[in-house]
């Protein structure tokens, strides 16, 4: 008996496979795989139970309140000057001198042309001659009458002799008076040869040179000069809307304010506000028939020459003052295919609910709502484009500036 057989006889040596060890290992993993396999399965069966149910969509709502407003209407305008002057001739002559800078500015009584002068003053020599005979005549004519008076108290001289020296003699009187005034018209047409500025405002292009013939009634005149430093802007505004406007008055709807008038706005073409305001000086009393407007005029101070006469501008006109006005974000009003206003407010239990809205006028950058909603309203200002009727949400504080312009308290 060897050793090894010893040894398995006192058991302290048993005998091994040859595959032992091997078989063993993949049992272990074989176990460790069914475990993982095991938890996976319950957690993919009590996962879904276990995880919490969604929040719903956050928007954005403010609470709808009547506030006050002034309101206005827009109306489409022109400059017109508050004087226009055409330079005219009004004798006949040849032009020898323009004393004026084209598009300057020039005063009431500046001369501008210089008419050739010499046929005036001739004239002038000519009567003034005539008016000093007359005047010479007058006296003997005179003295003769006197003396026939005296001669026919002494039967010396016929009363048909007298009646004639008395005639004679108013004869020249009328003379002298009708030389006197081919005198002063000769003065005159002498002083026209001067041709003076008749206001005072900038005068435009010369539409004649020196050298030129003018005749007094010529069609075209010499320049034009406009005065620009107050200007007029005409308007028009509908029948229809001036009728409403009355209406609302007498509703209650409006109340006037006592700076209505003097507080008409003007916008440029560029866009841009006019920073002096200006005042409505008359309303037409009839209707155009072929516009169905009534026009109006307003004043514009304009020292800096900033508005041009033949401007197209913009006036905004106040009408008066909304006490219950309800004002809203234009964000906040969708339109359907047929043009209706839409607007979604929050309902009970925080549910969705469209409303058909009429949304009368922009005022900013809001809406000015006539129907449809009512003070405390929570209407959806955030989130329209994922918000749906029906929905139920999570009112939050709007986030976009424009919708804080409500001035509603978010809920």
């Amino acid at each position: 008996m060897n050793v090894d057989t010893q040894l398995m006889d006192e058991g302290r040596f048993a005998p091994t496979s040859r595959h032992g060890p091997a078989t063993g290992k993949v049992l272990i993993v074989l176990a460790l795989v069914a475990i993982i396999a095991a938890g996976l399965y319950l957690a993919l069966r009590t996962g879904p139970a276990m995880a919490p149910a969604p929040l719903p969509p956050a928007v954005g709502v403010i609470a709808v309140r009547e506030e006050p407003v002034t309101l206005s209407i827009e109306l489409p305008g022109r400059v017109v000057a508050r004087e226009v002057s055409e330079v005219r001739p009004q004798i006949d002559g040849v032009i020898r001198q323009r004393l004026f800078e084209e598009g300057s500015y020039v005063r009431k009584g500046q001369l501008l042309y210089v008419i050739e002068d010499a046929p005036y003053r001739a004239a002038v020599a000519t009567a003034d001659g005539r008016t000093a005979e007359a005047t010479a005549n007058i006296e003997a004519r005179r003295a003769q009458a006197g003396r026939y008076d005296d001669l026919v108290k002494l039967d010396a001289v016929s009363r048909q002799e007298v009646e004639t020296a008395r005639a004679a003699y108013a004869q020249t009187k009328a003379s002298v008076r009708a030389q006197q005034g081919a005198l002063d018209a000769a003065r005159i047409n002498l002083a026209f040869t001067r041709i003076r500025a008749p206001i005072s405002g900038r005068i435009g292009r010369s539409f004649v040179t020196v050298g030129a013939l003018v005749q007094a009634g010529q069609p075209t005149a010499l320049a034009t000069i406009t005065r620009t430093d107050e200007v007029y802007v005409d308007l028009s505004q509908s029948a229809d809307e001036m009728l409403d406007l009355r209406d609302s008055y007498e509703a209650g709807d409006l109340s006037r304010t006592g700076s209505d008038v003097a507080n008409v706005r003007l916008i440029l073409p560029n866009g841009r506000p006019y920073a002096r305001p200006g005042s409505i000086r008359f309303s037409e009393t009839i209707v155009d028939p072929t516009t169905g407007a009534v026009a109006l005029r307003a004043l514009f101070a304009n020292p800096d020459g900033r508005l041009l006469p033949g401007m197209t501008v913009r006036t905004v006109l106040p009408e008066g003052t909304c006490r219950g006005a309800i004002l809203v974000p234009q964000g906040a009003v969708t339109r359907d295919e047929k043009g209706d206003g839409r607007a979604l407010v929050l309902g009970s239990n925080n549910t969705l609910e469209q409303r058909t809205v009429t949304a009368d006028r922009a005022v900013g950058d809001r809406w000015l709502v006539t129907r449809g909603l009512v003070p405390g309203d929570r209407i959806v200002v955030d989130g329209l484009t994922t918000a749906r009727p029906g929905q139920v949400v999570t009112p939050v504080p709007p986030q976009r500036n424009g919708a804080a312009g409500s001035k509603g308290a978010s809920q």
